[in-house]
């Protein structure tokens, strides 16, 4: 017997104007250099069941989630984890001169995964697991943007959060 597709309840939530830099030393274009965008990030949320309010999340309830991505992308510099000079930019940090964050990749697609994980364990744990995050995009400026998403019925769940280590 076949079993119908749930439907799902969903909402955006969208943060911006977080000022930052980054590199891709992979590339073999301006990639390669330091430049920087005000990001944004668009996160997707999905539930069977609305909450009390009849909402997906409450949206008062992602403070935790702002503190989080301001700490991580605002004016800050952003380095991939292999990145070739990556002890140049931790003096650099130590010197007080960057606020240097490591990401596993810097790329949109990349930061948009890392930022998912966080968003998608933080949303199932604020909610009993009623609700989750089933797609985030990151976006650079008006032009360009990556996205990362999972299945929409929540089958996807991100794996345990564990923080990365102190960048200096």
């Amino acid at each position: 017997m076949h079993n119908p597709p749930v439907s799902h309840f969903t909402s955006l939530k969208t943060f911006r104007n977080l000022p930052c830099s980054h590199r891709q030393w992979r590339h073999e274009g301006h990639c390669a250099f330091i430049h920087g965008y005000s990001r944004s990030y668009t996160f997707r949320f999905a539930a069977v069941e609305l909450d009390a309010n009849h909402f997906v999340v409450d949206f008062g309830s992602l403070k935790a989630l702002e503190t989080w991505l301001e700490h991580w992308f605002d004016h800050t510099c952003l380095i991939n984890a292999d990145d070739p000079e990556l002890e140049l930019f931790r003096q650099l940090h130590g010197r007080g001169i960057v606020d240097l964050r490591v990401l596993p990749n810097v790329s949109m697609e990349s930061s948009a995964r890392f930022v998912w994980a966080y968003a998608d364990n933080l949303v199932r744990e604020a909610t009993g697991g009623r609700a989750w995050c089933f797609a985030v995009e990151s976006r650079e400026n008006d032009k360009n943007a990556g996205t990362w998403e999972v299945a929409r019925d929540g089958s996807e769940p991100a794996p345990p959060w564990v923080e990365p280590p102190a960048q200096g």
